[in-house]
């Protein structure tokens, strides 16, 4: 890609305007990865076990970024600090970037410690990066001087390291490896285009001379490894890539690819990055998400997740059918910050007393979060995961229609049952006023069979005692566009929104809901735009709400008044751009919750 393009692409994506479909799912400036369910050899290998059951894991960006830590000659890049040596941060050269590595001397890295706090955490396997897109090698490479013992005064080998110390703690493991782009490798993606003596270099070059050597290497001297995790694979040629997959299928046949390699070549999806899906996906996929903003360490990167978010959204991924796989940052002593550790600890201990939630999980029937959480499934139980705790003592559940043979709250090993009604085809659970647990409770429901999808009415259901979002992915639209859009706030940290726009005249999006108490209900809108925007809400009982309010570039919710639902039952609400830029205004989600 000639540079000029690529600023204007990545001026584009700055803007905040970038069109999800367009580029792969890992950091700035990949190409389309495509997806990929699980090939049939990998079914058969049986190989998927550890990842499908698993469902949960440690992902470390780690490497000579990490010694900058976001900063260099005194000034601080924002935004995601392994890429800090592109031309879009720092623009280091290559002789100056490769002349860090004399600096590089990470004397308190603990492979150990690592993998106990992984364990601790309740990971099941760990995946780190060998080698990023600067080029360096974190393990030790006889096919190019530029890694972590032949270049640095730390003159050890880590990945060796964090390997043995997987196996003693009973987890999988497995090697990130950046085979397309390599900024510092002659012909790499992103590199010099030209060798040292001068002779121009071409993407063959790199690809037989480091790539492939490499690969081999990372497949060959770390023992038995369970996942070979490729990224950026741009525009690489399939030929190529089909090279990349005989290799590790020749040397490492028990390890799992991701689609990341390219021409859907992977066991499994991997989804984007810091995204969790908001319905239910097929298949064997995966979301990478990090701890904090940045997926290497960056000095001032303090915005950590703390327990109840991370549980949080390891429950959901799971609950759509995913796999977490959640980063660390080591810094450049080869140290985990202790804030993030602090709280992967405690996200560990509420999964040591629930492990059903996680491992070995099903997805939620009802193909959705909730207002007050998500829901798992095993065999014949299904676990409600209680986030926000209902103050009246009512938990909502809509459109169950399997009888339900007992209900129980559980606090750890203890069950307590709880008592419940039916009505009008929601299921009222009788709590106490204090949560069970935190960052999160857990009822479970047990049936006489396992759950069916026919047993579970997936009709939005209007909470009578929460909030509830009627996000725009559930909108059935006839006259404007439904698409994910995807953007960054700093460099690197990817938002995604399923969103409606291109709104045309006459143009609705409708929400079918199911209301359990009639009354007065607050509404709300989420959306961006430009200037002041009128929108038009409908319900199929003729209310009517209608109301002019400002916009931004940025999704914010606005109040737009109150809708009244007359009766109980399935109602239709519609909304509508009246007044307004069409092709800015971006509707997310409609808010509602009750006047009680």
């Amino acid at each position: 890609m000639k540079a000029g393009i690529f600023t204007i692409i990545v001026t584009v994506i700055m803007a905040g305007i970038f069109i999800y479909p367009a580029m792969s799912q890992h950091e700035p400036m990949n190409e389309m990865w495509g997806s990929s369910s699980p090939s049939n050899e990998a079914l058969k290998a049986g190989k998927e076990k550890l990842f499908d059951q698993g469902n949960y894991a440690m992902f470390i960006h780690w490497g000579l970024y990490s010694h900058l830590g976001g900063k260099w000659k005194g000034r601080t890049y924002y935004g995601i600090g392994e890429w800090i040596m592109n031309k879009n941060m720092a623009n280091i050269p290559v002789e100056e970037y490769k002349e860090i590595a004399k600096e590089f001397n990470p004397v308190s890295f603990d492979a150990r410690a690592i993998a106990r706090l992984a364990k601790d955490a309740g990971m099941k396997y760990i995946i780190i990066t060998s080698k990023h897109h600067d080029g360096f090698a974190m393990f030790h490479s006889k096919a190019d001087p530029f890694n972590i013992v032949d270049a640095t005064p730390f003159g050890r080998d880590p990945m060796k390291e964090l390997a043995a110390a997987c196996r003693e703690e009973g987890l999988g493991f497995g090697f990130y490896y950046s085979h397309n782009q390599d900024w510092t490798a002659p012909g790499g993606s992103g590199g010099p285009g030209f060798h040292p003596d001068g002779s121009p270099a071409t993407f063959e070059d790199y690809f037989y001379k480091k790539c492939i050597p490499q690969v081999r290497e990372i497949c060959t001297n770390y023992g038995p490894i369970d996942f070979v995790w490729f990224d950026t694979p741009g525009n690489m040629k399939k030929e190529l890539v089909v090279e990349l997959v005989k290799v590790v299928r020749e040397l490492q046949p028990g390890a799992m690819l991701n689609s990341r390699i390219g021409h859907n070549m992977g066991d499994y999806a991997s989804k984007g990055d810091m995204e969790v899906p908001p319905v239910n996906i097929e298949g064997l996929w995966e979301t990478c998400d990090t701890n904090n903003d940045s997926w290497s360490y960056a000095w001032y990167d303090n915005n950590f997740k703390n327990p109840k978010e991370i549980l949080n959204r390891l429950v959901s991924t799971v609950a759509r059918g995913g796999t977490y796989l959640f980063n660390v940052g080591p810094d450049g002593q080869g140290q985990i910050p202790e804030i993030g550790q602090r709280f992967l600890r405690e996200t560990g201990k509420w999964i040591q007393k629930y492990p059903q939630i996680v491992y070995a999980a099903g997805s939620s029937p009802w193909g959705r979060a909730l207002p007050w959480g998500d829901v798992t499934t095993k065999d014949q139980s299904v676990f409600l995961t209680i986030f926000d705790w209902p103050q009246d003592g009512k938990l909502y559940l809509p459109g169950l229609k399997k009888e339900i043979v007992s209900a129980s709250l559980l606090q750890g090993s203890l069950k307590t049952n709880i008592s419940f009604e039916t009505k009008q085809g929601w299921t009222i659970f009788d709590l106490p006023c204090q949560p069970a647990d935190a960052p999160a409770s857990v009822v479970e429901l047990s049936f006489d069979s396992a759950l069916q999808p026919d047993d579970v009415d997936k009709t939005l259901g209007l909470s009578p005692n929460s909030e509830s979002q009627l996000l725009a992915v559930f909108a059935e639209v006839n006259g404007a566009e439904s698409k994910t859009i995807r953007w960054m706030e700093k460099f690197g940290e990817w938002k995604h929104v399923s969103q409606i726009s291109k709104w045309s005249k006459g143009s609705f999006a409708a929400w079918t809901l199911d209301v359990l108490e009639p009354g007065y209900y607050n509404l709300e809108l989420r959306y961006k735009g430009s200037g002041k925007l009128v929108w038009n809400i409908t319900t199929d009982e003729g209310g009517t709400v209608q109301n002019q309010q400002a916009s931004t570039e940025k999704y914010h919710q606005y109040a737009m008044g109150i809708l009244e639902f007359k009766k109980p039952g399935k109602h239709v609400i519609n909304v509508s751009l009246v007044e307004g830029d069409p092709e800015a205004s971006s509707l997310e989600a409609i808010i509602l919750y009750p006047i009680n």
